[in-house]
């Protein structure tokens, strides 16, 4: 099995280099990798400081660590951050983020690149956030005696670590030093495994949002002015075309008494004209915005990123994309300011969406229809708004913690 998953590998950075002049996403992940352990060793040099070793698959993980990280950086000053990440998605947005000392693409896994990278990096602690399981990087770090945990991880009966075939990958797993798992349900299925190093910490991105949702906003004047006629806002975060068809007609009917901030997920020029062509008159682009015109707009639509985690301060209702597609964006974002969610039927895989919509907070829908039968009873009463305003912030801010707890089991594991 070992040499098939080899196998696979090579296979899988072979297409990449091969769909590379054709794909944008290919082409990042191929440049990022070329000559990347010669950049390593150099960018490290001589620097004999210890270090610490987090890897993110791509920028949701990164949000997922991010409080760890920074949490851990705090109460050890003199350790130098190696960040790393698989995705050009996490690395091409996170490259410069001043909260890690260094900052690289992962290198594939093979047994030469977990050895020279571990060698390069030397790192006292290896953690890794959420998802991905690389068989020779985790071998390597077990064999050199590297602490290996892995945080807010989350596993269903259905992954292949838990089936009957599935005992190469349950290996794989045998190889952290300890499972952080989000919920009970994950770590159970791991106990019966035989894993036992294990601990329900939660999730660490509560930690994330409940501190974003605390601190200082950013100045955001050209939004203020939007919103300055005190109309009831709804947040559109991470849109995709496939999110329009259930969304447009509710925008249509709720216009002009609804604003709406909108930020797609992916910023082309398809998809910005896709929208405006739908509501001609109503839409500006946030590029094209002024102080003295924006509130004209019935719809701002971000052509820039970075901004969605602020712009849900501003909103009493929040729709997120992606679960007509894929799988659902980040809800805990708009959670933490209290917002009633609404969002397309993929949303099962989500731990948080499935507790929301336990608590009748959020709201899958599958279609037009569907979206706006439950738009209306929250829009027409907002008592009933408000109420559940109070039971989605109970919710977020229970669940907070996770990095603390973490932390708290990592000084207890290296006192043993």
């Amino acid at each position: 099995m070992l040499l098939l998953y080899d196998i696979a590998l090579r296979l899988y950075g072979l297409l990449l280099r091969l769909l590379a002049p054709f794909v944008p996403k290919a082409a990042a992940w191929v440049a990022g990798r070329r000559g990347l352990l010669a950049h390593i060793r150099h960018t490290l040099g001589a620097d004999p400081a210890p270090r610490v070793w987090f890897h993110c698959a791509s920028l949701g993980e990164f949000e997922q660590g991010r409080p760890l990280l920074e949490a851990y950086r705090q109460a050890h000053p003199g350790t130098k951050v190696v960040l790393t990440f698989f995705s050009p998605s996490g690395y091409e947005i996170r490259k410069n983020w001043p909260g890690a000392d260094f900052i690289f693409y992962l290198p594939l896994d093979t047994r030469g690149n977990a050895q020279a990278f571990l060698e390069t990096v030397q790192p006292r602690l290896v953690v890794f956030v959420k998802y991905e399981f690389w068989y020779h990087f985790l071998s390597e770090a077990q064999q050199r005696g590297i602490p290996t945990i892995i945080v807010s991880a989350i596993f269903r009966a259905d992954q292949v670590f838990f089936r009957p075939w599935g005992a190469f990958f349950r290996r794989i797993l045998t190889r952290f030093t300890h499972i952080f798992t989000q919920n009970e349900a994950s770590a159970a299925l791991l106990r019966e495994i035989g894993l036992t190093r294990v601990s329900v910490a939660g999730d660490t991105r509560f930690d994330t949002v409940v501190a974003t949702a605390a601190a200082p906003p950013r100045p955001l004047p050209l939004v203020d002015a939007f919103v300055a006629d005190g109309a009831p806002v709804l947040v559109v975060g991470s849109s995709w075309p496939e999110d329009l068809p259930a969304l447009l007609p509710l925008l249509r009917r709720y216009q002009p008494h609804l604003r709406v901030l909108m930020a797609p997920h992916e910023i082309s020029e398809t998809n910005l004209r896709l929208v405006e062509t739908a509501l001609p008159g109503q839409v500006l682009r946030y590029s094209q915005a002024q102080a003295t015109t924006v509130a004209q707009a019935r719809l701002l639509l971000f052509d820039n990123v970075g901004l969605l985690s602020q712009l849900y301060r501003f909103g009493r209702f929040a729709y997120i994309g992606g679960a007509f597609g894929k799988g659902l964006h980040n809800t805990l974002e708009a959670a933490a300011f209290g917002l009633p969610l609404f969002f397309g039927p993929t949303y099962g895989k989500f731990q948080e969406a499935l507790e929301l919509v336990a608590l009748k907070c959020a709201f899958p829908v599958r279609n037009a229809g569907e979206l706006e039968a439950a738009f209306t009873p929250l829009w027409l009463n907002e008592a009933a708004r408000l109420q559940l305003q109070d039971t989605i912030l109970d919710y977020v801010h229970g669940r907070a913690g996770a990095t603390a707890q973490i932390l708290q089991e990592l000084a207890v594991m290296g006192e043993k």
